[in-house]
Parts: structure tokens; sequence; C-alpha cells
């Protein structure tokens, strides 16, 4: 596993900076007295781009590929298949993938991550009233106006808790991500963590 990979120590936060042609998202390490150590990775996504696809790299210099993400097709076979999206290393090995379920996201934002040769891990988001919420807030033409109350997602397998994606209250988008134990590829953690701001539907 790449170094930058295994720096996280179980707790990390996500940033996201938007411009009006992208958004920006630098990981880092979080400190015991809360502040951002050093960065993990950095990724880059055209705000108009109608592909669903992001490379990270190591940090904000862009010199080393860290791994990529890039959204599944019905047309495509092997790996790649299906709906979601599949997480690659720098050398192109699968890490694993991620899908959002539809229907069950129509209530409740819930994502399926399926690690490499491991079992799957569900996480959902956690508070129902602050959902419905979000969902309200995204028919409204508020645009230009970002949701500041905060909400959190919880991934656990067979019941156990693997993951805990909090979003703190701001107007910019911060998330600060737990990793509940060993088993879990820092690098799939990032890019789910990522895709719940980037990626998701409601």
């Amino acid at each position: 596993m790449d170094s930058a990979a295994q720096r996280t120590g179980g707790r990390f936060t996500v940033r996201q900076k938007t411009s009006l042609k992208s958004d920006r998202y630098t990981v880092s390490e979080l400190l015991p007295d809360g502040s951002d150590g050093r960065v993990l990775a950095f990724a880059e996504r055209g705000r108009l781009s109608l592909d669903e696809e992001m490379t990270f790299y190591t940090d904000e210099s862009r010199k080393r590929v860290l791994f990529t993400v890039r959204e599944r097709s019905l047309l495509a076979t092997g790996a790649d298949a299906g709906d979601g999206y599949t997480v690659r290393d720098a050398e192109g090995g699968s890490l694993g993938a991620f899908e959002e379920r539809f229907l069950a996201s129509l209530l409740r934002s819930t994502w399926v991550l399926r690690p490499q040769d491991s079992p799957p891990v569900v996480g959902r988001e956690r508070n129902r009233f602050v959902a419905l919420l979000r969902r309200v807030w995204n028919f409204l033409p508020l645009d230009l106006v970002p949701f500041v109350w905060p909400y959190h997602f919880d991934f656990e397998r067979d019941g156990k808790p693997v993951m805990r994606v909090d979003k703190k209250f701001g107007p910019r988008d911060r998330y600060v991500v737990d990793m509940a134990g060993p088993g879990l590829d820092p690098r799939l953690a990032i890019a789910q963590a990522v895709a719940l701001d980037a990626f998701q539907g409601r």
C-alpha cells in the first residue's frame, strides 16, 4: 500500500473548496488538537463535467497519482460493470467499489462500500430529520446557498462500526472521517468520503 495511504492514523478531514469551474478536495490528517496535519490526498473535479471520474494525487502538486475513482458502466465487463464506482490504485489494481442505493436513498441516503476481497459495508445517514431537511433544501432555488447544517453517515458491517463520516457545521463543506478499526484501505475510505459530497444524488 502507498505510504501516503497508511498515514491517516484512523482519522482525517476532507475539505471542499468550490469555484465557478471546479470543486477541489483536500484530505488531511486530523491532529489531536483538531487541526489539519499533512495532506494525504488531493483531487479536483470540473463542475460542468459529465464524467463522474476523479484522480486523487498524493498532494496538491499533482505529481504522483494515489488512486482513481471511475463510474461503472452497464455496458462494461468485469469489475467495471454495473452501477456505482470502481476505485483503483496508481497501478490500476482494484481496491474495491461503492454505489448509492437509489430507493433507500429516497428517504435516507444509503451507500454500499465493497472493499476488494472483503464483505460489503453499508453506510446510512444517521438523522432522519436532517435527511428530510436536506431533500427539501435541494428542491428550493438556493443553488448558491450551501446547506450548512451538519449531517452524519455511519458505515457498518454486520452491525459493527467500520467508519463514520461527520459533516461539520459551517458555510464550507468540511468532513471528519473516523475509521473504527483496521481492515479498510484508507484510500477506499477517502474515496467514499469524497463521494458523499461529489457524487451524492440526494
